[in-house]
């Protein structure tokens, strides 16, 4: 029976997908389970595979076109077969589809991303394949910052905006982040690639549409904590290393703010819920999102079932989609099914500031940097290193005694980390 493969709807809401490559040709042959063609999404770049064996025919899709959801861009048949004769332009429903796999499914495969492709001898991701071809650049002789010379789409945006096609672009050439001379010992808050000229992306796009309906549906309100990171820092000091050694990564305040509000939510079912047709769902699971800026653009990178694994496996998870995010790499698996999330700025030396809730999510947490402030404290008056944290929360699924008490129980982990991490 003819397999028609279409345009797979890898992300809640979505309405187009863009065909980065095929990986087959035409009249090829292939295998069930072998890579068919590459999809970018509003989020991600996804290998999808072949959902049959067949001879890849009828081909209507190249690469760069932007396709509905569920139209057919392509048909798998058996020797000697036709395409069906029902099957007009953008037909999606005759023959059998061919669907992207489940998320829960695409997860092993995501755990290394998949090799980069060789073009004229450079090793170079999909993504910065696409960015070159946009932006006209040549990558001969362009050496790239990633693993084994590997060009990145950072690196094709820095030989685009320095005007030379042929530019190399190594790890050793990248500018230092600015200094600060506020506070010498502060390490310098990271620089951001951008290479912003107005435009707007895909991801971009989504997000302004995202956070605009959140702003103007959702009833937020909004309440502060500071706390006191003394015994924060002073994890850092005696246990983490342990944890560093044993699990071979470096573990960061992050981590310990997601551990923290993963207990929390466990505590507090209702912040970990969601509003939808009208009513509220509890999760089951504790899946805490990070948000995570890119060029240009934040996205959300998911930390599943962060409630029952271990500190070192947190910070494992975060690494893995940061660097997948920053190589445009994520996929279904690491975007989806985000329950809660953290948006967190105190590594560019923001202070405090108030996050946009991520429908349909119940709450978000801000989280600012950690600086050492004159306090007053049991009648005297003291310096102390302070980290302000703003819970932002959805007004129809949690009342405001109700998110204190939440955000009380994450102050107090945080306070104290060494009696439960």
């Amino acid at each position: 029976m003819a397999v028609s493969v279409v345009m797979p709807a890898l992300e809640m809401a979505q309405e187009t997908g863009k065909l980065v490559s095929w990986k087959k040709k035409e009249g090829e042959q292939v295998k069930k389970g072998e890579i068919l063609l590459e999809v970018e999404t509003d989020k991600a770049v996804v290998e999808i595979e072949a959902g049959a064996d067949g001879i890849l025919s009828g081909v209507t899709a190249k690469e760069g076109d932007v396709v509905p959801v569920g139209q057919a861009i392509g048909w798998l048949l058996k020797a000697g077969e036709a395409i069906p004769a029902s099957a007009g332009p953008g037909a999606g429903t005759s023959g059998r589809k061919m669907e992207a796999a489940p998320a829960a499914a695409a997860a092993p495969v995501a755990a290394a991303p998949p090799p980069p492709v060789s073009v004229a001898g450079a090793r170079i991701s999909p993504k910065a394949r696409r960015l070159a071809r946009e932006h006209g650049v040549d990558i001969a002789g362009l050496h790239g910052s990633g693993r084994n010379g590997e060009i990145l789409a950072d690196d094709i945006m820095k030989a685009a905006a320095s005007g030379g096609s042929r530019a190399a672009a190594s790890a050793g050439s990248r500018p230092a982040a600015p200094s600060t001379t506020a506070r010498p010992s502060a390490p310098a808050a990271p620089r951001v690639p951008s290479t912003d000229d107005g435009s707007v992306s895909s991801i971009g796009r989504i997000m302004a549409e995202r956070t605009t309906q959140s702003w103007t549906t959702v009833p937020h309100f909004f309440l502060m904590r500071d706390v006191d990171a003394t015994g924060l820092n002073a994890a850092r000091e005696r246990r983490i290393p342990v944890i560093e050694r044993s699990h071979g990564v470096k573990v960061t305040h992050t981590d310990l703010i997601v551990a923290a509000v993963a207990r929390a939510l466990r505590q507090f079912p209702r912040m970990n819920g969601t509003w939808a047709n009208g009513s509220i769902q509890l999760n089951g699971e504790v899946n805490v999102a990070l948000a995570m800026a890119i060029e240009n653009a934040v996205v959300t990178a998911v930390i599943r079932n962060a409630d029952q694994i271990a500190l070192g496996d947190i910070a494992k998870q975060r690494k893995e989609l940061a660097e997948r995010a920053r190589a445009g790499r994520l996929t279904p698996a690491d975007i989806g099914g985000a329950t809660f999330t953290i948006s967190n700025l105190g590594m560019f030396g923001i202070d405090a500031f108030t996050a946009i809730i991520v429908p349909p999510q119940a709450g978000i947490l801000a989280v600012g940097a950690i600086k050492d402030r004159v306090v007053a404290s049991g009648g005297y008056i003291g310096v102390q290193p302070q980290m302000t944290i703003t819970l932002s929360s959805d007004h129809r699924v949690v009342d405001g005694a109700s998110a204190a008490a939440f955000l009380a129980d994450i102050v107090d982990g945080l306070s104290d980390p060494e009696k439960w991490i």
